[in-house]
Order: structure tokens, then C-alpha cells, then sequence
């Protein structure tokens, strides 16, 4: 009996050991909800009363931007009716170091007064005066909000000729003819209005919402901007009338490396569109279709929803990521060279049935050099088991975080690393940016009927980086769609892009961030600012932020 409780007691303790070393080498949450804490205390609320109508499912969006330009990541949150709020960040840095992240709400004092019902938002500096605009999409008029400089803003949407009525989605800020300003595309989604609403039911015939393809599709808008505070409609000279698709998603980029900014749609049930800039003519032409990123490899076109482009197989060229509905997996195309794509969505280890995936970022969130992937889903129509269990809203998912292997093959790492992403929610628009300036990505979701969440980055061991703010010092503003390396041992260079685009009716952080693999060393950083105009900046320190201008020296912040 001895001998036996002995053999017992043995084991007991090996099981033990194993557990608590399992336990040990576990990696810790890097996402952590710091929503409360943070103090921003919103409630999206998509003013739903029973009528099932489409616009309740698809908003909504937001913004991260440095209004006050002090240095830190403000919040804008859009609302569904009119009450669009404004949170600063009031970053601390304490005497040890640490970092105190606090949010107050200054909407009254901006004077932004938000109408129509919102959907999302876009920003960029458009009249080159050093502070950044914003750009309210909505179901109704649009609104310009032109920064004052002072912490205030003015509602110029009649004077700048931007209010485009309809139902507008995403938008980006982008200079499609190079000279200097920046331009407006506005992508738009189905032709809706109360009045127009369909009776629709699901597969067991209850009330549910409408499929969008029962209303007509409507086409985007592109407006140029007259470097007097004003802008023209070009959409019709710029061919974009002419193939009217459900827009959700756009992203602005040099896809085809010709040196001309292009354009990629996101479209709802209607191929994706790759809108090719015909040299800075104002005319583009949509080349989805032959390089391979209207449809998905079985020739299909997908409900697609949110994008983003980065670099995930480090070779030097942007591959391309769209979400899409829960019945058809998301996509991947990877960029083989000369704006030609192959959908690699399987081979790449992220193919997920189940999901209907929106807002979505290519992010290296533990600073090894290589670009992860974040996505946040929520449904369109009504799960079967969330009704069944009497769920008042039942369109809730969990969103997922995805492990870059460094060979372009991702991992879902989110229950070990982003625990925070399991919670059941209708997730819309993600923002991404360094809110608390510790050198490592955060995400804000924007959740639809429900808060929006506050995920910081709090990941440990700390990797050693290095943060870039590229700005256009002829036009006093963030280098939009520039190309920022990092140049490597050996000559190779790491890849990113000056983007506030992509994701799903939001705007992120311009700033590009580098992990550092290698070590804290002094680093190489090459901008190329137009087609033939590349400067390079040596021997800059590590763990910090600078601040690059076009033809000028490099300065800390």
C-alpha cells in the first residue's frame, strides 16, 4: 500500500511539473482590453426598431489622427445618427518610465457636429496646412471637416463641393495626378432609402436582413482637389461611372509600379475593382480582372468587405488581403511583380470558413520585422444558434490574430496572444496605430451596436524598433502613399507604406513602426517620396521615433 501511494504521489507530482511548465512556456496575451481604463466611453447604436433595415448592419467606423498635433493618437468614433464623438488622448509619460493612457472627450469643444447617419471616415491634410482633416462618410450628405489648427474644426463640405449624397462607405485622401494636393475617392454602396425597404427572410423563414443585391448597386465617386479649398467631381471624366458596384473597402496604392497612385475596391457580391491611374490623365481603368483581385480563384465574386496591402513574404512588393462573408473564407493575394496577383489564400494557412471578416490590418504586433494579421468579424444576417438562444442581436463573432511564420504562412494565434479578440461581437471598422508612443501597435475596434474597445499592446519580452513619421515638407503633411525601407544586413530592405487607409471605413496611424530582429544598432532608412526622388537617413537610433522630411535632416519626437 505504501509503495503504492508512493507511485501515486510520484506521478501526481510529475503531472504537476508538466502542467506548471506548460504553464511557464505559455506566451502571455499581447492584446489586453483597456477600453475602461483608457477612459473612452463610447456606445456605437444603430438605431435598430425591429424593421430589419440594411444600413443597421454595416456601420460602423472611426479614426485614429494627431488633431492637435502634440504628438499622440487621437479617437474619433462615428455614430449612426448625428453624434460622432471626439476623444484626445492625453498621454502621460511618467518620472519611471511608464505610460499613462487617458482619453477626454472634447467634441463639444471641436465643434464637429456630426450629421446623417455614420458609417466611417478618412483623413489627410487637404488644404496643406499642417493639420490633419477629417472626412465623414454617411447614408445622407457626407461632411468636410476642415481643421482650424487650434483644436477646433469648421464643417466646409458646401464650399469644398464633397457633401456626395447616397450611401457612402470608405474613403481615402489620395494624390492621384502628383501635384502636390490631395484628392478625395468616395466609394459607394447600394441605392437605399427607407422607403425602398424589402421584405427578406432567412433559410428557415424567419424576418431577417436583406441580402444587398436586392437593391441597385451605385458607383464611387473621385473628386479633384483645386488647391483652393475646393473640389470638382471627376468621377464621370475618370471612368468610375461607368461599372457601378457595392463598395465597402478601398485602399490607395502604386499596384502596378508605374509611379501613378491606383485604387482598390472592396466590392459587396460584385467583382473587385482595381482602378489603374492611366498616367495622372484623371482617368483610370479597372484591371481587377487580369491581375487576378476581382474574384477569388474558383472565378467567383465574393461579398467583400474590408482590405489591406502589406508586404508579408519580405520580397519587397505589397500582397493584398480582403475579408469576405462567413460562407466563403477571406482572400489572400500575393503580388508576383508588375501589378499581377495569385490568390494564395490556402497555401498561406488563413482560408477560415465561418466568419464574416470586416475591419482588418497587417501588423508586426511583436516586433520581429514581419507583418501578422488582425481581422474582426461580425455577421450580416442571423445565426441560427445566437436566435435559437434568444440572442436580441444575433450577429455576434469572435475576431481572430494571425502569427506571420516570416515565409508567408500565418498561424491563428488569438487565444494564446489576443484573448481579448474572443469575445462575441458585431465588429466593424478597426483602427491601428501606437496610442501610447511605446513603440508597438494598438488596435481600436469599432463595434456595431455595441462599445468600442481599446486593445493596447503589452506584449513581453519587449523587441527593439524604430518608428518613422515621412513628411512632405513642400506641402507641410504626412508623405501619403510613400514608400518607407528598412534596410537590412545584406542589402535587403523591409518594405512598408504611409497609409491612413484600408481596414473597413476607418483611418489609421501614418507613422510606420520596425521591429528589429537584429538588435538596437543604428539603422538605414530609405524613402522614396515620387517615382526617381529616394532619400536615404543613416545611422538613426533605435527605440525611438523621428521625424523624416522630404530634403531636409532627420529630427527626434
Amino acid at each position: 500500500m505504501r509503495r503504492q501511494t508512493s507511485i501515486a504521489s510520484a506521478i501526481l507530482c510529475l503531472v504537476a511539473l508538466v502542467v506548471s511548465s506548460g504553464a511557464a512556456q505559455r506566451p502571455a496575451p499581447i492584446y489586453v482590453d483597456r477600453t475602461a481604463a483608457t477612459g473612452l466611453d463610447f456606445v456605437h447604436i444603430n438605431g435598430a426598431a425591429g424593421a430589419l433595415l440594411l444600413p443597421e448592419v454595416i456601420g460602423s467606423g472611426g479614426a485614429l489622427f494627431d488633431y492637435d498635433n502634440d504628438g499622440d493618437l487621437d479617437v474619433l468614433l462615428v455614430q449612426s445618427r448625428g453624434l460622432s464623438r471626439l476623444f484626445r488622448n492625453d498621454l502621460v509619460v511618467n518620472a519611471d518610465g511608464t505610460r499613462t493612457l487617458h482619453f477626454t472627450d472634447v467634441t463639444d469643444a471641436s465643434r464637429i457636429v456630426a450629421t446623417g447617419y455614420g458609417m466611417g471616415a478618412a483623413t489627410g491634410d487637404f488644404d496643406n496646412d499642417g493639420c490633419v482633416d477629417l472626412y465623414l462618410t454617411n447614408l445622407g450628405s457626407n461632411q468636410l471637416w476642415r481643421n482650424n489648427c487650434d483644436g477646433t474644426f469648421s464643417d466646409v463640405t458646401a464650399r469644398s463641393g464633397t457633401n456626395n449624397p447616397g450611401w457612402s462607405t470608405s474613403a481615402t485622401f489620395f494624390d492621384y495626378d502628383r501635384d502636390g494636393w490631395l484628392d478625395l475617392f468616395v466609394a459607394h454602396y447600394v441605392d437605399f432609402a427607407p422607403s425602398m425597404k424589402r421584405e427578406c427572410f432567412s433559410a428557415g423563414s424567419a424576418r431577417d436582413y436583406c441580402n444587398p443585391v436586392v437593391y441597385a448597386p451605385q458607383s464611387a465617386s473621385l473628386f479633384h482637389n483645386d488647391r483652393r479649398g475646393t473640389f470638382t467631381d471627376v468621377s464621370l471624366r475618370a471612368g468610375l461611372t461607368r461599372v457601378p458596384a457595392r463598395g465597402l473597402g478601398v485602399i490607395a496604392s502604386d499596384l502596378n509600379e508605374d509611379g501613378w497612385t491606383d485604387l482598390y475596391v472592396a466590392n459587396d457580391g460584385d467583382p473587385n475593382q482595381l482602378w489603374i491611374n492611366q498616367a495622372g490623365s484623371g482617368v483610370f481603368k479597372d484591371d481587377g480582372l487580369l491581375a487576378g483581385v476581382a474574384v477569388n480563384r474558383r472565378g467567383l465574386a465574393q461579398g467583400s468587405m474590408g482590405v489591406d496591402l502589406g508586404d508579408i513574404d519580405g520580397d519587397g512588393d505589397l500582397d493584398l488581403f480582403v475579408t469576405n462573408l462567413d460562407n466563403e473564407a477571406n482572400a489572400l493575394y500575393v503580388n508576383v511583380g508588375k501589378g499581377l496577383f495569385e490568390e494564395r489564400t490556402v497555401e498561406s494557412g488563413l482560408f477560415k470558413l465561418g466568419f464574416t471578416g470586416f475591419g482588418t490590418r497587417f501588423l508586426d504586433y511583436d516586433n520581429d520585422g514581419w507583418l501578422d494579421l488582425i481581422v474582426v468579424n461580425g455577421a450580416v444576417r442571423h445565426l441560427a444558434t445566437q436566435v435559437q438562444q434568444g440572442d436580441p442581436y444575433p450577429l455576434k463573432q469572435r475576431g481572430h490574430l494571425f502569427h506571420n511564420d516570416r515565409r508567408g504562412r500565418f498561424a491563428d494565434v488569438t487565444a494564446e496572444r489576443a484573448p481579448a479578440l474572443e469575445m462575441l461581437q458585431v465588429s466593424r471598422g478597426i483602427a491601428t496605430g501606437d496610442l501610447d508612443n511605446d513603440g508597438d501597435i494598438d488596435v481600436v475596434v469599432f463595434n456595431n451596436n455595441s462599445p468600442a474597445r481599446v486593445l493596447l499592446n503589452e506584449g513581453t519580452p519587449r523587441s527593439h524598433w524604430i518608428g518613422v513619421r515621412a513628411l512632405d515638407s513642400r506641402h507641410h503633411r504626412d508623405a501619403l502613399q510613400a514608400t518607407v525601407e528598412l534596410i537590412l544586413p545584406g542589402g535587403r530592405a523591409t518594405v512598408r507604406r504611409v497609409q491612413t487607409d484600408g481596414s473597413y471605413c476607418a483611418a489609421s496611424d501614418p507613422r510606420v513602426v520596425f521591429g528589429l530582429a537584429a538588435g538596437a544598432s543604428p539603422q538605414t532608412i530609405r524613402v522614396q517620396w515620387a517615382p526617381g526622388e529616394i532619400e536615404e537617413f543613416r545611422g538613426l537610433a533605435s527605440d525611438r521615433y523621428w521625424v523624416i522630411e522630404r530634403g531636409k535632416s532627420v529630427k527626434g519626437s
